[in-house]
């Protein structure tokens, strides 16, 4: 009988290792499939640059520079519609970004505690959040988002429903007002000084995260515990209003007051209904599917683990967050990732209610009234890619720093 082995080791280098040493081969292989990849991307590029030449049309980016020539609803920094198109742009990427990050965060709160409750021994809410996974994750995430915002376009009342004798009265807290062109909030106004009392908002909850780490090592290493509720809380809460008074107050709110006008209420900030409508959607969708990662995160977890930890005489909610879900997180961070993707990429279906994301303005009025579709498709493109890049180079980061440490 006679067995296959690497070849000895020579000395020198001869071209027929390339295949006969398994040093090399996998290499060669792979070499060879980037090469054809590389030629391939050439002959089709080379091939589109023919074809627009023959159609008398070429790939400019100088309409990024020309006027928009419509506005836009809803915008985080300074448009009109005699901004470029640039400007459009780039107002319609702050908005996905920000209806991205609002949406990963409350579907992940969603979904935790939806996840966690799927496994409580009472009956009753176990099988409640049964049924909220089951229905909002199997019906598709644009028949939620119409459904959302005709509730809010239809169920809420107008503007002027809040134009009473009192309308303060009619107000929530005398500073929220829910009207069916969105939800009305007070508006933070920043004088001299608020940068400082910024950061050190940021600086606490950056302590917060610092001091429970430090509690849970220490609760490790020595098994000392250290109360972290309200810590946390005065981390967060003491030194912001100190810095607040000494600096002068430098931060006002301006609240909505529906006595400025007859029609519509003035001042505050308008949350519009169709990122509520996009925000919430995603949100409930796919926290339906980050539940259901939790569950199996925390069903993947040895019973034998929970049984030892109550015969230690922790009490189920310093298991659950200091046993169950570390070990948990391992098995629910990499789905966790595709979650977030798909919100990203789902909300590109703000379209569909007027919310002026980047899909319908690059994507949408820009090619429509440019008619560069091949320019407006590729930059949509590598936005998408760039954004779901980050956001897995940055969850993996983390997953890497949960993962379970050998020796």
């Amino acid at each position: 009988m006679t067995t296959i082995t690497d070849p000895q080791k020579q000395d020198g280098f001869r071209l027929s290792m390339l295949i006969n040493d398994t040093r090399y081969r996998s290499l060669t292989f792979q070499g060879i499939a980037l090469l054809a990849l590389i030629v391939a991307i050439a002959y089709l590029g080379n091939n589109l640059m023919t074809n627009l030449r023959t159609a008398g049309l070429n790939i400019s980016f100088e309409f990024l520079g020309t006027p928009a020539g419509y506005d836009i609803n809803q915008t985080l920094i300074d448009y009109n519609s005699q901004s470029t198109n640039l400007r459009a742009a780039w107002v319609g990427v702050i908005n996905t970004l920000l209806v991205a990050f609002l949406a990963c965060a409350t579907a992940t709160i969603f979904g935790v505690i939806a996840g966690v409750l799927r496994l409580s021994p009472n009956w009753v809410v176990r099988k409640l959040m049964a049924l909220y996974v089951e229905i909002f994750r199997n019906v598709p995430v644009l028949i939620w988002i119409i459904i959302i915002y005709t509730i809010v376009t239809v169920v809420l009342p107008g503007p002027r429903g809040y134009l009473g004798e009192d309308p303060e009265r009619e107000m929530l807290l005398g500073m929220f007002a829910f009207t069916n062109r969105g939800v009305y909030v007070p508006a933070p106004i920043s004088e001299a000084g608020s940068a400082v009392v910024v950061a050190v908002f940021i600086a606490s909850v950056i302590g917060i995260f610092a001091y429970r780490r430090y509690a849970t090592k220490l609760l490790y290493d020595t098994g000392k515990l250290l109360p972290v509720g309200w810590p946390s809380l005065a981390i967060l809460i003491v030194p912001t209003v100190l810095v607040y008074y000494i600096m002068g107050q430098p931060i006002s709110l301006d609240m909505p007051d529906p006595l400025a006008n007859r029609f519509n209420l003035k001042g505050g900030l308008q949350i519009g209904a169709p990122l509520i409508a996009l925000w919430f959607a995603l949100s409930i969708y796919t926290g339906a599917f980050i539940a259901e990662n939790v569950r199996a995160g925390i069903l993947a977890v040895s019973k034998g683990q929970t049984e030892a930890a109550a015969a230690l005489g922790l009490r189920p909610r310093r298991i659950m967050g200091l046993v169950i879900l570390p070990q948990a997180l391992r098995v629910i961070i990499p789905p966790l990732i595709s979650n977030y993707l798909n919100i990203t990429k789902n909300s590109s279906l703000a379209i569909a209610v007027g919310y002026a994301d980047i899909t319908a303005t690059l994507g949408g009025i820009t090619l429509n009234q440019t008619g560069r579709a091949i320019e407006c498709v590729l930059l949509l493109m590598l936005f998408y890619l760039v954004i779901s890049l980050l956001i897995s180079a940055g969850m993996n980061v983390y997953n890497n720093a949960m993962k379970l440490k050998e020796r």
